[in-house]
């Protein structure tokens, strides 16, 4: 049984339309990453997202060492949007962040358990007992990233007063603030256009067989009489395609797309003496994966199908 939840999940995945999803759904018997699939090898739908629609509220934040060897992501949530903005919580989400950048705990349960830093007696999740009690409304520490960057050093870029938030950690033997900046810009980069991995060594060979198997099954629908030599040359182009979007090096760089990403990094390295490159990035897009309380899109569509 399809059910009009089913569907609402899928659209919300894929963009597809509705009746297409529900095709797409009773095609597959309701297994809902072949109904992607499916959905992609008939052109219907990009590649799907991984994460439901986003709806939970909050801020994320970071704090940065002095000497730039260090940086902390720090993503906590609320109800409200009004919340979000308030000064009292952002004021709590910095020292939070604060106390992740000088922590050692290994997961978020030993985070809550620490002595809170910013004031004697309490621990981390105390203080977030108190703010609940002040601010009147629930609370969460969702999760933080911690980067050591002893052979380099990482930069910070928060969008949109919170909602999206990037690290980026650049390997270099010179840091000064011509390097640091290149660095944000890269995480401008990240949080702009959202690559998955770092470069094509990190993308997983199941994935990339995965890719080519729905390729294929597109090329061939759009072009069932062209010989299969051409479909696979047809197929590396696509690939290709896809991989300087979800590859950050390979991407053109959105303040100069006279080069990618990596050109320019290479530019700054070579113009400061450094043999400088990104290793690694962390983005937080605040309330992704989370769900709170929607109007009953389920019920319009049953009511669409009736």
């Amino acid at each position: 049984m399809i059910s009009a939840k089913m569907v609402k999940e899928l659209r919300e995945m894929t963009g597809a339309g509705m009746m297409d999803c529900k095709k797409a759904l009773t095609e597959t018997d309701g297994d809902m990453e072949k109904a992607v699939d499916f959905l992609r090898e008939k052109g219907l739908a990009a590649a799907a997202k991984k994460s439901s629609r986003i709806a939970a509220e909050g801020i994320v934040t970071e704090a940065i060492a002095d000497d730039a060897k260090a940086g902390v992501l720090v993503e906590i949530n609320c109800e409200t949007d009004f919340v979000a903005k308030n000064e009292d919580f952002k004021a709590f989400a910095a020292d939070v962040a604060k106390q992740a950048l000088a922590s050692s705990a290994a997961n978020l349960d030993d985070f809550m358990a620490e002595a809170w830093l910013a004031e004697s007696g309490k621990t981390v999740k105390d203080a977030l007992t108190a703010q609940v009690a002040v601010i009147g409304e629930n609370m969460n520490i969702r999760r933080f990233e911690k980067i050591n960057a002893e052979d380099g050093c990482v930069a910070c870029y928060i969008h949109g007063g919170g909602k999206i938030g990037v690290m980026v950690y650049g390997k270099t033997d010179v840091v000064n603030d011509e390097i640091k900046t290149c660095l944000r810009n890269v995480a401008m980069q990240v949080a702009a256009m959202d690559p998955k991995y770092v470069n094509r060594d990190e993308v997983p060979a199941d994935y990339l067989e995965h890719e080519k198997e729905i390729l294929m099954a597109q090329a061939k629908e759009e072009n069932p009489n062209k010989p299969e030599n051409i479909i696979e040359k047809m197929i590396t182009g696509r690939l290709n395609k896809e991989m300087k979007e979800i590859c950050l090096l390979d991407q053109a760089y959105v303040q100069d797309s006279d080069m990618n990403v990596a050109k320019y990094v290479e530019s700054v390295g070579k113009a400061n003496g450094a043999d400088l490159s990104v290793v690694r990035f962390v983005r937080f897009k605040t309330g992704e994966g989370l769900e709170k309380k929607q109007d009953d899109f389920a019920a319009e569509v049953e009511n669409m199908f009736k």
